[in-house]
């Protein structure tokens, strides 16, 4: 994955609003991606999610292997497409396309002005659109990192399937998740790791309280072992982790090329 110096030196992020939603006492309703979320998701996403930048590099490596020149990814729950901006700059030389796609129009109003700030916009655009209904097929590969946690458990399944369906054979799907471990101890001690974590990035323990209460109905994640079996129950064949931190994974899951 070759960089190219002019975009590394030239390419600076703007300066992003530093996260302070839950700096209250009362939290009134669920956590939404409206536009109070959309203005800080960036520093929320650095400060939140362990080793982010990282897992972006891990699945820049993974897709340099795996895909040929030319390739289309398609971002699910894109968000403010940091995750392929970041790709398309790592992975230049391929010449992939790239597709993100969210339900949150302040969420890609944002992704587009930071396509526009890097120049970005013949290899990366966004459309908004419910991801669960998802309709491009032949592609080569999808991306769904931290967003499958949102949707209602009983969905899971189908939408997995249509992801799967609509990959061209022998394409992959990438997929971190926040999980759970059913060792009660075990899930006590990654949770407690997470919040030291998050104390270390500046969130009070009324902020980390707070997030939790709000996300309580929302975020609903599984465990390692049934997000694996989901992937499989979908079709894939071949699943494995490539990145975990504690209560975070990475998967990779490949849809079998014949």
């Amino acid at each position: 994955m070759k960089k190219s110096t002019k975009d590394h030196n030239n390419e600076q992020a703007p300066a992003r609003d530093r996260d302070s939603l839950f700096q209250v006492e009362r939290i009134n309703e669920d956590f939404v991606f409206d536009d109070r979320v959309a203005q800080v998701f960036d520093d929320m996403l650095d400060r939140s999610v362990p080793c982010y930048q990282e897992v972006i590099l891990s699945i820049a490596r993974i897709l340099g292997c795996l895909l040929q020149e030319g390739a289309q990814v398609v971002d699910l729950g894109c968000a403010t497409g940091t995750t392929l901006l970041q790709l398309s700059r790592l992975l230049e030389e391929k010449k992939f396309s790239y597709l993100g796609v969210d339900n949150s129009p302040a969420m890609l109003d944002k992704a587009r002005l930071k396509a526009e700030l890097f120049s970005r916009q013949e290899s990366v655009s966004f459309i908004n659109g419910d991801i669960k209904e998802v309709a491009q097929p032949g592609t080569e590969a999808f991306l769904l990192n931290y967003t499958l946690q949102f949707i209602r458990p009983l969905n899971r399944e189908p939408f997995l399937r249509r992801i799967f369906n609509n990959l061209c054979p022998g394409g992959v799907l990438i997929l971190s998740e926040k999980t759970i471990s059913h060792h009660p101890g075990l899930n006590r001690r990654y949770i407690e790791i997470y919040h030291q974590f998050k104390k270390e990035r500046g969130y009070s323990e009324l902020e980390i309280a707070k997030k939790r209460e709000a996300l309580e109905n929302v975020l609903i994640p599984c465990s390692l072992e049934e997000n694996r079996t989901l992937l499989q129950t979908a079709g894939f064949t071949e699943v494995e982790p490539f990145f975990q931190w504690f209560n975070f994974v990475s998967f990779l899951a490949v849809k079998p090329s014949t």
